[in-house]
């Protein structure tokens, strides 16, 4: 089974069929289209040559190869057209049953050698084998849409897989132009399983009332540095494609509180606000447009002095250095004066535990998070009690030089350390459990979900041992397990090991 295969079959000639056909091709490859609709493959290899030619005319592909990369895609009207395939790979209906009816019809045709790959992304790998006489010789192959874009691939060992088939569709991904990473048959594999820290919890926050949907999106995208924020990205997707894989990981993993959905989306999924695709969903979106609601601007509002807890010296000093570029006067004092502003900055704690704990007077304590950039936009949140005066004078003297400041309501772990040290904790997890190595984690989650930083390397940055604090706080307060870390992670920050460590053993 070694060596490139010759031939390349294609059954499914929809935007990933087409896609997965057009970088084969591209690669060089000889590409058998096949679809049960008929003239749909006969339009997939049109519309691939119109795609190439679009690009050749903005100078973004060779004008010269056009007619030889559509000349490497053949047009079938029945299976026994895959005889002499080296790989057959599947990109029909998302139905385990259609999959595996494929597969058992496909047996008989192909020679022995011929790799079988699904390009699923949520069904078990493992099942859509069994019942095969060669179930070894069905992997995963699963691209991201679009596909000549999104230059990952992950490639997924059944349980009977052999590890050459693999190393087959691994070497192919990349003789392709896309990066392959390897991961076990476990639900979402890697991308979608991961996935799951960043949506789920910008749902929470939002059921728990802490902001409301802008603001979080805000939060996320200007401080984290995500390219888009949870609600924005659900609506771009659609929610009739993202609450089902949201409920679908859920239940696969036996109700597993990490990945626990929010009943809003099944809500909105009902009511058909589905995102962009209807013109409503998270957002409203008048001729297409995303309509988000101006800020409100900074009030003129300034405190007489403000104190900064020294709590977490580490965390009050990026704070103290901007306060001083602000101009505020600094209460250096051990305990706050009498008229100060008292500002606390917490890590996975709440505003109101930090008050209660340090004994300051909650109604004029608020917190900052001095985890994440402060120079794009801040996070303030104030207690219940916080007095409306108190609010608006941090909010006046955090926004006097023009960064947009988002109040929040009391939470623990603010925004961004809630979303973050979640994501972080998820693909430790998925490390643990051996589903793919530390590097092929962040490999495919920068690729396929375009993060700021692979998970693992983000928890390496921020300091396990600070990410695991947050996660302990918020257990702690919460009581709830989804934030439960994950032995990798509690590992290797007790050991001031990095989370991209892999044991020898």
């Amino acid at each position: 089974m070694a060596g490139a295969p010759p031939v390349v079959g294609l059954v499914g000639c929809g935007a990933m069929g087409r896609g997965i056909a057009q970088i084969a091709a591209q690669a060089g490859m000889q590409v058998r289209l096949l679809d049960t609709r008929p003239g749909a493959a006969a339009e997939a290899r049109a519309a691939i040559g119109s795609t190439l030619e679009k690009l050749a005319a903005r100078g973004k592909f060779p004008a010269a190869e056009v007619a030889a990369v559509t000349g490497r895609l053949a047009v079938l009207d029945g299976l026994e057209g895959m005889k002499g395939c080296g790989v057959v790979v599947e990109a029909i209906v998302e139905e385990l049953e259609a999959k595996r009816a494929l597969f058992r019809a496909l047996e008989p045709v192909v020679g022995d050698d011929c790799i079988l790959a699904t390009n699923t992304s949520s069904l078990s790998v493992t099942a859509m084998a069994a019942g095969l006489s060669r179930p070894e010789r069905v992997a995963g192959f699963h691209f991201f849409n679009p596909v000549p874009v999104m230059k990952v691939v992950e490639v997924v060992a059944g349980l009977l897989t052999r590890p050459e088939v693999v190393d087959r569709l691994a070497a192919m991904a990349t003789a392709w132009g896309h990066t392959a990473v390897r991961a076990k048959d476990t639900p979402g594999f890697i991308v979608n399983h991961a996935g799951r820290g960043f949506g789920t919890e910008g749902l929470r926050i939002l059921s728990e009332g802490v902001a409301g949907i802008p603001a979080i999106d805000a939060i996320l995208r200007d401080t984290a540095a995500f390219k888009i924020g949870p609600f924005a990205l659900m609506d771009l997707t659609g929610l009739d494609v993202s609450h089902p894989v949201m409920e679908s990981i859920y239940r696969q993993y036996y109700d597993e509180p990490r990945f626990r959905p929010q009943p809003l989306t099944r809500q909105m999924l009902a009511a058909g606000t589905l995102g962009r695709k209807t013109g409503r969903g998270f957002y409203a979106y008048p001729g297409g447009t995303q309509e988000v609601p101006p800020e409100a601007p900074a009030p003129a509002d300034r405190p007489q002095a403000v104190w900064v807890s020294a709590a977490r010296p580490a965390l009050r000093e990026p704070v103290a250095e901007l306060l001083a570029r602000l101009g505020a006067r600094l209460d250096e004092g051990a305990r706050p004066a009498a008229a100060s502003l008292c500002v606390v900055t917490p890590l996975g704690e709440d505003a109101t535990g930090c008050a209660v704990a340090q004994g300051l007077d909650p109604a004029r304590t608020v917190a900052l998070d001095a985890v994440f950039d402060l120079s794009r936009r801040r996070t303030l949140m104030t207690t219940p009690v916080t007095s409306r005066a108190t609010r608006d004078a941090a909010h006046g003297l955090l926004g006097s030089d023009g960064v947009p400041v988002t109040p929040i309501h009391d939470s623990t772990g603010l925004v961004a350390q809630r979303v973050v040290a979640t994501i972080v904790n998820i693909a430790s997890e998925i490390a643990q459990q051996r589903i793919a190595t530390p590097q092929d984690v962040d490999r495919a989650v920068v690729l396929g979900l375009g993060y700021p930083h692979g998970p693992l390397a983000w928890g390496d940055r921020l300091g396990p041992r600070l990410v695991l604090e947050i996660l302990e706080n918020l257990l702690a307060a919460t009581g709830d397990p989804r934030y439960r870390p994950s032995p990798w992670l509690r590992r290797r920050a007790l050991l001031g090991a990095s989370l991209l460590t892999l044991e020898d053993a």
